[in-house]
C-alpha cells in the first residue's frame, strides 16, 4: 500500500484514533486515552505529557509550515502536541511481547518520522497522517523484538493474515478449516499456507515446566537418540568383552595394532600413520600387520565366538 493509499484509508476508517482540535486557552484532559496498563513510569509518563496543550487547527497548519521548512522548533512543538495521539494507538496493541512504555517510544519514533514527511499543501490532518507512520513503527518494533527468532515484517503480515482467516472460516464452519479451505479462501497455493503455519510457530524452552506440580520439565521427556538404551548398552558392553578375549590370541603388536586402528579402547579411530610413528615404523608394515590380524581374526575358531555373541 503506498503512503497516499494509507493515509486516505486512515482518513475513513480511524476518524476516532485523531487528535481532537481545541480552542486555545483550554487543556485536554488526559484521561480521554485510557490505557490498559497501571503501573508508575506509564502514570508519571501520561501526566508529563497531559500537560501539553493541544494545538488549534490555525496553529497546527503554521507549525507545519514552518516544520516542513526546516524550523526544528516547531517540529518539535508538533510532536509534542501529538504524543497523546501515539498512546492513543498504542494501547491497541499490548500483548503482543513489548511492554507499553516500549510500544509508546516506538511509536513516538513514527510521530517524528511523520513530522518530517508531513505536507501541509496536501491537505491531510496531520494527526491522520502520522496515525499511519506511528501504526507502521509499532508494528515493525513487535514483528522485531516480540519473536524469539525474528521474523521479517511482510512475513509478520502474512502470518496475520492467514490467522485471522483461520479465526473466521473457524466461526463460519464450527470447526478448525483445513490447509484447502484456507487456501482457497487467501488465493494462496497450499504449500504457501502451510511455510506460513510452519514459520508462526513459536519455540517452546525445554526448561518448561510439566504438570501441575512443575516438576519435570520438557526435556525430560524427550528421548535421546545419541545414548544407547539400556538393553543396547549391555550387549554393547558384552560385545565389546568377548572382542577384546579375542584380541588376546593374537600378538601383542596385532593386537595393540588393531585396536588403535578401529579405537576399540577410546572411539578414536588412528591413521596408519599415527600408528607407525607410535610402533616408529613405516605405514606400509602397519597395513601388513593390520591384514595379517585381520586374517586371523576371520579363522573360524575366533569369528565363530564372535558369531555366537551376535546371536
Amino acid at each position: 500500500m503506498s503512503t497516499h493509499e494509507a493515509i486516505e484509508d486512515a482518513e475513513n476508517q480511524d476518524l476516532d484514533m485523531t487528535l481532537p482540535i481545541q480552542e486555545e486557552g483550554h487543556e485536554h484532559p488526559l484521561e480521554s486515552v485510557a490505557t490498559p496498563m497501571a503501573d508508575d513510569p506509564v502514570k508519571a509518563y501520561l501526566k508529563e505529557i497531559g500537560r501539553i496543550s493541544l494545538l488549534t487547527g490555525q496553529a497546527e497548519k503554521d507549525l507545519a509550515i514552518r516544520a516542513q521548512q526546516g524550523d526544528p522548533d516547531a517540529k518539535a512543538q508538533l510532536c509534542e502536541a501529538n504524543l497523546r495521539l501515539v498512546v492513543s494507538i498504542a494501547k491497541h496493541y499490548v500483548n503482543h511481547g513489548i511492554s507499553f512504555l516500549d510500544l509508546i517510544q516506538e511509536g513516538n519514533i513514527g510521530l517524528m518520522r511523520a513530522v518530517d514527511k508531513f505536507d501541509p499543501a496536501k491537505g491531510f490532518k496531520f494527526s491522520t497522517y502520522a496515525t499511519w507512520w506511528i501504526r507502521q513503527a509499532v508494528s515493525r518494533a513487535i514483528a522485531d523484538q516480540s519473536r524469539t527468532i525474528r521474523v521479517p515484517v511482510h512475513m509478520v503480515e502474512s502470518i496475520n493474515k492467514v490467522t485471522r482467516t483461520h479465526r473466521r472460516l473457524t466461526q463460519i464452519y464450527g470447526r478448525e478449516p483445513d490447509d484447502i479451505e484456507l487456501a482457497d479462501e487467501l488465493g494462496m497455493t497450499i504449500e504457501r499456507v502451510r511455510q506460513i503455519q510452519h514459520i508462526s510457530h513459536e519455540p517452546v524452552s525445554l526448561d518448561k515446566p510439566i504438570g501441575t506440580e512443575g516438576e519435570s520439565q520438557l526435556k525430560d521427556f524427550i528421548p535421546d537418540d545419541d545414548s544407547l538404551s539400556p538393553m543396547d548398552l549391555a550387549t554393547h558392553s558384552f560385545l565389546k568383552e568377548q572382542i577384546s578375549k579375542v584380541l588376546e590370541t593374537l600378538t601383542p603388536r596385532e593386537n595393540r595394532v588393531l585396536r588403535l586402528r578401529f579405537g576399540i579402547d577410546d572411539g578414536r579411530s588412528r591413521t596408519l600413520e599415527e600408528i607407525g610413528r607410535e610402533f616408529k615404523v613405516t605405514r606400509e608394515r602397519i597395513r601388513q600387520i593390520e591384514a595379517k590380524a585381520l586374517r586371523k581374526m576371520r579363522h573360524p575358531s575366533r569369528s565363530g565366538k564372535l558369531r555366537e555373541s551376535l546371536d
